[in-house]
C-alpha cells in the first residue's frame, strides 16, 4: 500500500467473514486462454476441499516449484469465470516488479487450517 491513503477500517467481525486457509497444491496446468500469462492450480485444503483457481505467477514460479507448496487462499468467495476457467479460490500474494510472490507457510500446517 505504499504511496496510497490510508485502508478503510472494517471491524472484527467483518475479518471473521474472510476464510483464510491453508491448503497445498497438487496440481498445476498452462492456462493459454488466459489474456495474462497464468497457471490453473488445483489446491488441496483438505476438509474444506479441492479447490482450483487461475494464478498469474508464471514470471516467478515453474510448475516444479509450484506443486507440493503450502500456500494460503480465500477460500469464501463466490467462483468467478476466468475465460473457460471457473476459479473457486483466490490465491493470496504481494505485487512486485517481478511478479506476484506467493503467501506461504514458514513450516507446514494441516491442509484447511484457517488463518488466525
Amino acid at each position: 500500500m505504499a504511496g496510497s491513503a490510508a485502508p478503510d477500517t472494517i471491524s472484527w467481525g467483518d475479518f471473521q467473514k474472510v476464510v483464510l486457509a491453508a491448503g497445498t497444491i497438487v496440481r498445476v496446468e498452462p492456462f493459454p486462454q488466459a489474456r495474462r500469462p497464468a497457471w490453473k492450480l488445483w489446491v488441496d485444503f483438505g476438509p474444506l476441499g479441492e479447490k482450483k483457481t487461475s494464478a498469474q505467477v508464471t514470471g516467478l514460479y515453474s510448475p516444479e516449484q509450484l506443486l507440493g507448496r503450502q500456500v494460503v487462499g480465500v477460500v469464501n468467495l463466490p467462483p468467478r469465470q476466468i475465460g473457460n476457467f471457473m476459479s473457486q479460490f483466490l490465491l493470496t500474494g504481494f505485487p512486485t516488479a517481478d511478479g506476484v510472490v506467493l503467501t506461504s507457510l514458514e513450516r507446514p500446517v494441516a491442509n484447511g487450517t484457517r488463518l488466525a
